[in-house]
């Protein structure tokens, strides 16, 4: 159940691990059963001392590692596991992902509703959904309009792969609504079986890239300049908002986002860089 991306990921990870081997071994070819503890703990090692990367960087390719030699050990391709024991880097715990402001919010919808060239509809509806929903910018990306359920006073949006395959229903504020309904009533023709948000030329669908793509110039136009916006950042500015109104409601909170662990929402509940700015700030008054 791993996305394409992670996939791609683990796969240029191991890459990476086979040449560390094959250098370490004078070029000669390597196979999993040769591969010992200690091998992978000098990699680690190597990744951590030689190129001096971030201990999230390391995890996550010890992680393919791990993942490989599990998945060789079912196939009976190993006789044990020697990735097993190998421990991640400890990661100090870092500060909740900075959101938007208020300002700053109404700044980018402002700037949406002022694009040109028939685009503003287009592109408010698209900021409300992702600020009113936290949807991640591929959940976004492929949305149908048969996704989309709304009513006076109420709406949800069904989000039918999210990470790891889940499913998800997300309720619709009214501000989203009324955005959406504004959007969808100027399309022509509306198929349920199109997608939810086109492009401007031929009707295609949104990529994942346009959308990041939009939302970055969109905030530029904004001149927002206090931290480089992307369309993540207005999933992590949803969460945290959710949680000034919600104070404690990590649950909910983990339910609308498709957070399969509470310690990946919990991150939210962190002093943000700017929160922990204005302490020292306070204190030497």
């Amino acid at each position: 159940d791993l996305s394409p991306v992670t996939a791609r990921g683990y796969l240029h990870d191991l890459g990476k691990f086979r040449g560390w081997l094959e250098r370490e071994a004078g070029a000669k070819p390597r196979d999993l059963r040769r591969v010992t503890t200690v091998d992978l703990v000098n990699y680690r090692q190597h990744l951590l001392r030689t190129e001096r990367l971030q201990a999230a960087t390391i995890n996550r390719k010890l992680q393919a590692i791990k993942k490989l030699f599990g998945w060789a050990l079912d196939k009976s391709l190993v006789k044990g596991n020697v990735a097993r024991e190998v421990r991640f880097v400890r990661v100090a715990k870092r500060p909740c992902p900075k959101g938007l402001t208020e300002p700053e919010v109404q700044s980018l919808l402002r700037a949406a509703g002022q694009t040109r060239h028939g685009l503003a509809k287009r592109n408010y509806a698209l900021i409300e959904l992702l600020l009113e929903t936290g949807l991640r910018v591929g959940e976004a990306a492929d949305l149908h309009v048969s996704d989309v359920d709304l009513h006076d006073r109420s709406g949800v949006v069904l989000v039918r792969e999210g990470k790891g395959r889940k499913q998800r229903q997300v309720p619709l504020n009214s501000t989203a609504r009324r955005a959406l309904k504004l959007y969808l009533n100027g399309r022509e023709p509306l198929r349920q079986e199109d997608h939810l948000f086109l492009s401007e030329r031929g009707g295609q669908p949104l990529s994942l890239r346009t959308i990041q793509a939009t939302v970055s110039d969109l905030a530029r136009r904004a001149k927002i300049t206090r931290f480089a916006v992307s369309a993540h950042s207005l999933r992590h500015s949803f969460a945290r908002r959710f949680l000034r109104r919600h104070p404690g409601k990590l649950v909910e909170l983990a339910a609308l986002l498709g957070h399969e662990s509470l310690d990946t929402t919990a991150m939210y509940t962190r002093p943000s860089t700017e929160d922990l700015a204005v302490d020292v700030e306070d204190g030497e008054e």
